[in-house]
């Protein structure tokens, strides 16, 4: 009887472990190690072994140390940069995990991996006929494979197998040819040089034509063109570096090949190393016996053997706070239909009616949603299953399609239905595009772009990342494949409506697929699902409200104002060049430099990446105590970027249409909650400037209405107080005191009646700045006083309010031990920088921790706000709309006749959507214009 043939599985662990680690987050033990390349290891092994079970394997390092590569060429890898120090940290926990894992470990004193790799394999095939498997990124070892050797890339996606003849299809010479080719283009990671000028395409050609390196060098006088120069020129090293690239098969090697048997999990090992790392899941696999299938070589009891598992080869499945064996397996059917005609139409209104949620999706003619028009729809209601509904596709040979119209009333009734369930990605935008068309959606209980941001604010929340994360999909079909991208790209309604079905339908189908992935993790955590469904799904349909809404500017008043800064703009240029001794675009960075540091011979602040003074405005505003020029630049600077962002373009942004701006809210951006303003940014108008404040004045209300302006007033400071419950602030607010005129009483010593404007000054700037992390440096700066007496300052503050330093001390704690800190109301935030080797990572990291928690806590009251304002206005029928939110603030659009109404009621609101242990308190004001309102 034949003897079964054997398979070694050798991998090139060096390799992997900096893939892993540039490939992942910086993931931390509950010690604060790092643990990401670890992580992405362990999984990449896991998963090798169940695609390639095998007799004989190995995990192969490189040594430390020169090789015998060094002594050829001394620059051999001279220009590798020196391990990351994160990296270097899990070297030896790794070792002890692969060990653990059953993996014999193989490291040999001065032979790098690819060469140990080499001799194994070859030693395997000629020696005892086996197979081998090398799994690796590195093309040099595609020079290895034969009949018998495989080279396998797992971190690709798919997973890529090159035999010899995918060798040549990928590289276009055989595996024989392969060092031919590499010495011929060099190797820049390993600092081999090759011919200038010479790529793939170059060195295949050569070869074909001369049939191998030494035929290239032989017919070097042949080879015409610059190539052929560049080749004559080094002809004389490429053989050397042939042989830097060659990858040996002969090494002497300290053990026999027969011990690389798998010697199986030392699991009490295993769980005391993942609860070390914190590797929850995998830890509790081993305690219930669920990694049988993994490290062994039967399923583990009640596992059936077909059971899908779930494909961590792309490492973007473990770039997320959830485990990698949480990923929810993508159901890949792919069942995609276009609906053309009016009973496949009714099919799908029927199964849209009978679904207990179902997936909606639009294609447009534009991202401005207020302008979007459809092209077409796609829905999904059960996975793997979707269609799409081409509408207004009108490329030469276009089938005919259903109109817009009787497609939107036919779904109308679903669409419209509140208790109908429906989930979108990032579905404000789509419910903007069919409001165009007079569908009023409703119904819309998820939104998978939300659901990632409650789970992990700090990540992407992209349909692809989230596929990758969530589901382990990926190559899904990108924008650009469908209708191109650059100057090439077509509108969606130029795409080939079956190329639209397969993009659009999938949209919907993985959208619908990641609900059931994602939801299942808020749901089972009481924090998380208030924060989704009470406040960011209800945030929502407000913030769709006040979009559409828009807000009314004054354009002609716009148009004055441009003229009076273009005007101020030309005196402080004229101002600017007689301080300089002469004219010079003050634009120009090289002139700037000219005039600044060569002809007023004003010290180098700082330098730019390039070497070149820097002349940034931090820059200015220090060398503005040195010259009275640089004071003159700043306002220019200052002047111009309002002209430029404000007075000349909101005018432009006024849609045709309605009259108004509508700036775009985008929910799930600033990982502390707060709503981000674009196309046009409302937030960043300036307000510590006459001239930035004028252009408040242009935001005006309609004839018969006025503007009310509702702020939350020094919220964060009545956060801070709840939080760290400190008796002297929380005094200091119960009693309806200027916190900031008690915080001057505290630190200077002085009766609270005798607390000067400028000593308020001073504290309110202390106030702010302790709570955002700043060190006596910084506020030393900020107050242009001494650093020691900054330094007295901070530990005045600190000794009269106790609460807030023992606050702040319990929650950097807090942060290291969990990695995110949370608001009042349990919205989380991660910090990934908190267990850092780097201090200034780390610092910042712990500044954020005190900050986020008010800053977060301050977003989720505005919100709040938002849903509370929004639903009352609703039930109560009034004419009055909200059409801003800016930073603590709202802005509301009132007739005249409701002003008696709503400013009372909003007032009573905002400071009533939540009980802190400080009262909220919100200061309201009136005005023709939202500058006359504050």
């Amino acid at each position: 009887m034949t003897e079964p043939k054997k398979r070694l599985l050798l991998v090139d662990a060096s390799s992997y472990l900096y893939r892993a680690f540039h490939a992942l987050p910086e993931f931390r033990s509950p010690a604060g190690e790092p643990t990401g390349a670890i992580l992405g290891v362990i999984n990449m092994l896991r998963k090798l072994k169940q695609d390639f079970p095998s007799d004989y394997i190995a995990c192969v390092f490189d040594p430390k140390g020169k090789t015998f590569r060094d002594e050829i060429y001394p620059e051999y890898k001279a220009t590798r940069q020196a391990m990351p120090e994160e990296l270097a940290r899990q070297i030896e926990p790794l070792h002890e995990v692969i060990r653990a894992l059953g993996w014999p470990l193989v490291v040999v004193d001065g032979v790098e991996a690819d060469d140990v790799i080499g001799t194994l394999v070859t030693h395997a095939q000629a020696a005892h006929g086996w197979d081998s498997v090398i799994s690796t990124g590195d093309k040099d070892l595609t020079q290895l494979v034969t009949d018998r050797v495989l080279w396998v890339n797992t971190m690709a996606v798919p997973m890529e197998k090159l035999d010899p003849a995918g060798v040549k299809a990928k590289f276009g010479v055989p595996p024989g040819k392969i060092v031919d080719y590499l010495a011929l283009m060099g190797d820049a990671v390993d600092n081999v040089p090759g011919v200038d000028k010479v790529g793939p395409k170059t060195a295949c050609k050569l070869i074909d034509q001369y049939g191998s390196l030494e035929g290239v060098i032989a017919h070097a006088d042949e080879v015409k063109g610059v190539v052929g120069e560049n080749l004559r020129k080094v002809k004389e090293w490429l053989p050397t570096g042939r042989r830097l690239l060659t990858v040996k098969t002969d090494v002497e090697l300290p053990f026999e090949l027969e011990s690389l048997v798998d010697r199986g999990p030392d699991n009490a090992k295993l769980a005391s190393l993942y609860e070390r790392f914190g590797f929850r899941t995998l830890r509790d696999a081993i305690l219930k016996n669920e990694d049988a299938p993994e490290h062994g070589n039967a399923p583990a009891p009640g596992r059936a053997e077909g059971k899908p598992r779930h494909d961590t080869r792309n490492f973007a499945l473990l770039a997320s706070h959830a485990p990698a064996s949480e990923v929810t397996p993508f159901v890949a059917t792919r069942r995609y239909e276009t609906v053309l005609d009016e009973p496949a139409l009714d099919r799908w209104v029927g199964k849209l009616m009978a679904a207990a949620i179902a997936c909606f999706d639009t294609e447009t003619t534009s991202l401005d949603p207020m302008s979007a028009e459809l092209v077409g729809l796609s829905f999904s209601a059960t996975p793997g299953e979707a269609a799409y509904i081409p509408l207004t596709h009108r490329y030469a040979g276009a089938p005919q399609q259903l109109s817009v119209d009787l497609v939107l009333a036919r779904l109308r009734p679903w669409l419209e239905d509140a208790a109908r369930l429906k989930v979108g990605q990032n579905a404000k935008y789509d419910r903007h595009v069919l409001a165009n068309h007079g569908v009023a959606v409703r119904g819309v209980a998820h939104d998978t772009l939300l659901q990632s941001y409650v789970l992990e604010s700090h990540q992407r929340h992209d349909m692809d990342a989230l596929a990758a994360r969530y589901l382990g999909a990926s190559g899904l079909i990108q924008y650009a494949d469908v209708a191109g991208k650059g100057a090439s790209q077509i509108p969606f309604d130029q795409v080939d409506v079956q190329r639209a079905t397969d993009y659009s339908a999938e949209d919907a189908d993985v959208t619908l697929q990641l609900h059931g992935a994602l939801w299942p993790r808020i749901e089972r955590d009481a924090k998380l699902r208030r924060i989704y469904s009470d406040i960011e799904i209800p945030v929502a349909g407000v913030l769709l409200a006040m979009e559409r809404n828009g807000v009314l500017i004054d354009t002609a008043l716009l148009a004055r104002q441009s003229q009076e800064l273009g005007q101020k703009m030309l005196e402080l240029e004229r101002r600017a060049h007689e301080l300089a001794g002469g004219p010079f675009n003050l634009a120009s960075p090289k002139q700037l430099c000219e005039v600044l540091f060569d002809r007023l011979k004003l010290r180098v602040v700082k330098k730019t990446p390039t070497g070149s003074p820097s002349v940034d405005e931090e820059v200015l505003e220090k060398l503005a105590e040195d010259h009275p020029i640089c004071a003159t630049l700043l306002e220019h600077r200052g002047i111009a970027k309002l002209k430029g962002t404000y007075t000349d373009k909101l005018p432009r942004m006024v849609h045709a249409k309605t009259g108004r701006v509508h700036t775009n809210y985008a929910q799930a951006v600033a990982v502390t909650g707060r709503l981000a303003s674009n196309d046009p940014n409302l937030q960043n108008i300036p307000v510590r400037t006459a001239e930035g404040r004028r252009i408040r004045e242009a935001f005006v209300a309609p004839a018969g209405s006025r503007i009310v302006s509702a702020d939350y007033s020094q919220v964060e400071l009545r956060i801070m107080a709840h939080l760290s419950g400190d008796k002297g602030l929380m005094d200091a607010f119960a009693k309806g005191e200027d916190v900031h005129r008690h915080t001057a009483a505290e630190v200077f010593d002085t009766p609270l009646e005798q607390v000067t404007s400028e000593q308020r000054r001073y504290a309110k700037v202390i106030n702010f700045g302790l709570i955002y992390g700043m060190s006596a440096y910084g506020l030393a700066s900020n107050l242009a006083i001494e650093r020691a007496a900054a330094q007295s300052y901070m530990e005045k503050y600190f000794s009269r309010y106790p609460g807030v330093a023992a606050y702040m001390e319990r929650t950097r704690a807090e942060a290291r031990e969990r990695g995110y800190v949370e608001t009042v109301f349990g919205r989380r935030l991660w910090l990934p920088d908190i267990g850092s080797s780097n201090m200034a990572r780390r610092q910042g990291a712990e500044r954020q921790a005190i900050n986020a928690p008010m800053q977060g806590t301050a977003a989720d009251l505005i919100k709040m706000a938002m849903i509370a304002v929004q639903g009352w206005i609703e039930e109560e029928g009034l004419a009055a709309k909200l059409v801003m939110q800016v930073h603590d603030e709202l802005v509301l659009e009132v007739p005249e006749a409701e002003l008696d109404r709503v400013k009372p009621g909003v007032e009573k609101l905002m400071t009533g959507v939540a009980k802190l242990d400080v009262p909220l308190v919100v200061e309201a004001g009136v005005g023709a214009n939202w500058e006359e309102a504050h």
